[in-house]
């Protein structure tokens, strides 16, 4: 067996590795030489500097397994690898103190002033008066994405006395008060913190999710943390938001674009640039370098992996029978954890016909990993979903009953939320995946992808049309529309396929037309 090591990992790690079997370190490969020496491999590993892409996988005949000594995956074509029978592993908890201490270091360093007094000092100018700062005891820090880092940073946090709030729509009450966090909406947070802290994944959802709106409803003097992704926060408006004196201060570790030295934000004095160093301890080298060093040599001879991010864990037998579910049961999750509003609850899964008698763990996997993609900084898959789900105390319930009128089988999710009650229903027509009932309405989407807009309204003339004349007017194109009614005048929902988003504008508008109560924006 050989395995080709193509970023830097820590000494401990590839001791290990050479002893059990044969190793060849090629750093800094470009794409063309990578995807010429790969096909010669059993298992790859790589840290963030390497792209995995869908050529360098098809490249690799002879590859078993890659691992990404980290918690990120952003770099590896997991698509393509679970196409190709290839597994792929992480790290998923080795540097989870490393980057938590790194937000703290860069909270402490915001609230002291550390790095501009330093620089200033050093060219010789002594300006105590210019650096006065703040305590972080008696604040409240915001704290957005409860998994594993976002949690060590509220540990970490409560030693300074902070006041501890967080918004994570998918962690339970009682998990965050065991962590002393009280969970409250986005907009509040926003609206009562003096630190705030990031800890998400970045998703069509959390792009540029803090933006000019959010900082208008932030206290004044504020003070930001991003050590998860580039990306989340939009950074012109950061940067308007610090000259104009909203905020106090930002910490950025992470960029859209890395490796990266030019910005806007390496510009501006008041905001704090390191080169993403939130795993960047010898600890945390050390660990995920063990970690994926093991689960390769675990692999390599036989036995299953503790870290797969795409292989579930069932018979081949049963997957080809669940595997055409699986789809809907990912979708169906996707769709309720953007319906939602407020704060989760409870979960509710029902498995209806002939899909009933199977072991649906994977099924139920699948609907946890579309409804907690979007909020969880790990990255989330068949293997680990339920993992993750308790970690954060999700409340889950699980039905089966071998009878449903009109379908073969069905797969409904009740989501209770403080917000209210999702249900979402789908199952497999033709071979495709059909969203079947939403609440109460029944309705046929074939969830092929793109953007869906559903609005809940009076079924009275008009509506439709006002709606089609703002998404005209915007030049925004619809490709597919339906309604679904109760009664003639009565409530209906409907929903528009859109090729492209619409901006929050343009929700707006709709939200305001005559008989409209609700809108959403779903992307499947």
């Amino acid at each position: 067996m050989k395995v080709l090591v193509a970023d830097p990992l820590a000494p401990e790690g590839m001791e290990s590795l050479k002893a059990k079997t044969e190793v060849d370190v090629k750093l800094g490969l470009k794409p063309d030489e990578l995807i010429s020496i790969i096909g010669g491999y059993d298992a790859l590993i790589v840290r963030s500097e390497t792209q995995v892409t869908a050529d360098v996988i098809a490249a690799g005949k002879k590859l078993q397994i890659i691992a990404r000594a980290g918690v990120g995956l952003d770099n590896v074509d997991i698509t393509a690898a679970t196409e190709q029978g290839i597994m792929v592993v992480n790290a998923p908890t080795g540097n989870t103190v490393a980057a938590a201490e790194h937000t703290l270091a860069l909270m402490m360093a915001l609230a002291r002033n550390v790095p501009q007094a330093c620089s200033q000092l050093k060219a010789g100018q002594w300006n105590r008066k210019e650096f006065v700062g703040v305590e972080l005891r008696n604040k409240t820090i915001g704290i957005i994405g409860l998994g594993n880092v976002g949690s060590g940073v509220a540990a970490r946090a409560a030693g300074f006395e902070m006041r501890l709030v967080g918004y994570d729509p998918f962690a339970s009450e009682e998990y965050a008060a065991s962590l002393g966090v009280s969970l409250m909406p986005l907009e509040q947070l926003y609206k009562e913190s003096d630190f705030i802290t990031l800890h998400l994944p970045l998703t069509p959802q959390t792009k540029g999710m803090i933006g000019t709106r959010e900082f208008e409803l932030m206290k004044k003097g504020v003070r930001i943390v991003n050590c998860a992704r580039g990306g989340l926060i939009n950074d012109e408006a950061l940067i308007k938001a610090i000259e104009e004196g909203k905020v106090a201060g930002a910490a950025i570790d992470v960029f859209p674009v890395e490796p990266t030295t030019e910005g806007p934000l390496f510009k501006n004095d008041k905001i704090i640039v390191t080169p993403h160093l939130g795993a960047s301890t010898k600890e945390a080298q050390t660990n995920v370098c063990i970690d994926v060093v093991e689960q390769i040599i675990d692999v390599l001879n036989g036995k299953p992996a503790r870290y797969a991010v795409n292989v579930p864990q069932i018979s081949p037998e049963i997957l080809d029978i669940l595997r055409p579910y699986m789809g809907v049961a990912d979708v169906i999750g996707k769709l309720a954890g953007q319906m939602m509003s407020g704060q989760l609850k409870s979960l509710k899964i029902r498995y209806s016909g002939e899909i009933a008698q199977y072991d649906t763990k994977a099924l139920k996997a699948a609907i946890l990993s579309g409804l907690l993609d979007t909020v969880s900084e790990e990255h989330v898959n068949l293997v680990n979903a339920s993992v993750i789900a308790q970690q954060r105390g999700l409340k889950i319930s699980e039905q089966k009953e071998t009878e449903v009128s009109n379908y073969a089988s069905l797969i409904s999710l009740e989501v209770k939320a403080s917000g209210g009650a999702i249900d979402v229903a789908g199952t497999v027509l033709r071979d495709e995946m059909h969203i079947v009932r939403i609440n109460k309405f029944w309705l046929d989407i074939a969830p092929t992808g793109g953007y869906f807009m559903l609005t809940y309204h009076t079924d009275k003339p008009g509506v439709i049309g006002a709606v089609g004349t703002i998404t005209g007017k915007s030049n925004i194109n619809i490709s597919a529309m339906q309604v679904a009614r109760i009664t003639p005048r009565g409530e209906a929902l409907m929903i528009l396929t859109l090729d492209e988003p619409a901006a929050d504008d343009i929700i707006d508008q709709i939200r305001h037309v005559p008989g409209i109560t609700e809108v959403k924006l779903v992307k499947l």
